[in-house]
């Protein structure tokens, strides 16, 4: 298949940095983008912090934005009521509107993080399309926006039919989703002159269905664009750990442990991974590319510092960089580390396994006690080799218990 050789700065980047999947007109889209075009994104308020996989459509935004483009940031208020059915095998389970408002509330400040937002022409908004889809009129919607939607055409998405396939139930408020992601489209070009939605490939036909209904009803010129969907070298789903999901608020995941998992990366990954997560160039990627051996190593810790100084700043990665320097190459104790504070009545009597679990560095004593039986736990740098030991006032060192898993992998537990 021949490389399209677009001429806007948007499209040649997202090729180049390996973000271009699939385009709904690519020639029409690339005129429009020379001229300054307008997308979106929609982000659905299921959780109180955006992850990794939420990153990768941030950074669609972000490269729209430095190529002169206007970005959007959707916020779903209305549609996270109904629940997007892609890839799941199940209902989403409806979140209450306060749960809505706690989790748009926790999450806003994100994206400031990776956007420049104001009035400017290429300056990004934050829009919620709960300001339209909340006053909807449940029989005017119907027959404004439901007679241009194809049943036929629905049954066939991938988020339909395999449900479907599966045996699976499908309630008709899933159902309804894709109408109104659809109707999304028309209403930001409407409000904002937004000719672009962007997503991941799995939300294509999604997209489509906004550009034809916008054809449709009000015979706008639209386009969709998709990044593919990013798995690790291995096949792994990206941001997924033994702990969870790696989040983006750094009060659910520290910037120590965003770094980590950074420098953690699959070496097959490190070259990828600087193209969608960091800004630095092409040419500056290229030379850690050519990195062999142990000097891969770099490579990671670029990677690492560049992704988490965009999201927690300069500061925020380079002491996650100096501790893990310490604690790595040279062995000693620091106070970067993640820290955890336990009162000494706590202490006395806490299992080791339970210490890891309030540690965050397994999810489970289960968890735990298979770590010990691989030998992979140190309390101390001292291995452990007793699935029931506890911890007591002589592990503290300088009022503190180091604890690790494996060798990249540390915490403090911190006696109060």
């Amino acid at each position: 298949m021949t490389t399209p050789q677009p001429k806007s700065d948007f499209l040649r980047t997202a090729i180049a940095r390996g973000q271009f999947h699939q385009c709904t007109d690519l020639d029409g889209l690339d005129k429009a983008a020379l001229a300054g075009v307008t997308g979106y994104i929609g982000f659905d308020m299921t959780a109180p912090s955006l992850h990794i996989g939420n990153l990768t459509q941030i950074m669609y935004l972000r490269r729209l934005q430095q190529a002169g483009g206007k970005p959007i940031v959707l916020l779903g208020g209305g549609t996270t009521r109904v629940g997007d059915p892609s890839g799941k095998e199940e209902m989403r389970q409806l979140l209450t509107e306060e749960q809505i408002v706690r989790n748009t509330t926790s999450i806003r400040g994100t994206f400031e993080k990776f956007l420049s937002f104001g009035s400017g022409r290429s300056d990004a908004i934050l829009v919620d399309n709960s300001e339209w889809l909340l006053p909807l009129n449940y029989l005017d919607f119907l027959r404004t926006v439901g007679r241009h939607m194809s049943v036929n055409r629905m049954l066939t998405m991938d988020s339909v039919k395999m449900r479907l396939e599966r045996e699976q139930p499908m309630s008709f408020i899933e159902f309804n989703y894709m109408i109104l992601q659809a109707y999304d489209f028309v209403e930001l070009k409407k409000r904002y002159n937004c000719s672009l939605q962007m997503g991941g490939s799995d939300q294509w036909g999604n997209i489509v269905n906004g550009v034809e209904l916008g054809r449709r009803m009000e015979s706008f010129e639209l386009f969709g664009l998709t990044q593919p969907l990013i798995t690790t070298a291995s096949g792994a789903k990206m941001g997924k750990t033994a702990a969870g999901a790696v989040w983006l608020n750094a009060d659910m995941v520290s910037p120590y442990d965003y770094w980590q998992y950074w420098r953690n990366a699959e070496d097959a990954d490190v070259g990828r991974f600087m193209k969608i997560f960091t800004d630095l160039s092409l040419e500056e990627i290229a030379r850690y590319e050519a990195l062999q051996g142990a000097e891969i190593n770099d490579a990671k810790k670029a990677l690492a510092t560049e992704a988490t100084a965009l999201l927690h700043g300069r500061e925020a990665a380079s002491k996650a960089e100096e501790a893990a320097r310490a604690t790595f190459e040279q062995g000693v104790r620091s106070e970067n580390l993640p820290t955890f504070d336990v009162t000494s009545a706590e202490l006395a009597g806490m299992r080791v396994a339970a210490a890891f679990v309030r540690a965050g560095l397994v999810a489970s004593n289960g968890e735990a006690k298979r770590h010990i039986a691989a030998g992979a736990l140190r309390v101390n740098d001292n291995a452990v080799s007793d699935e029931n030991a506890t911890l007591s006032a002589g592990d503290v060192v300088d009022g503190a218990i180091k604890l690790s898993l494996g060798k990249k992998k540390h915490a403090l537990l911190k006696v109060t």
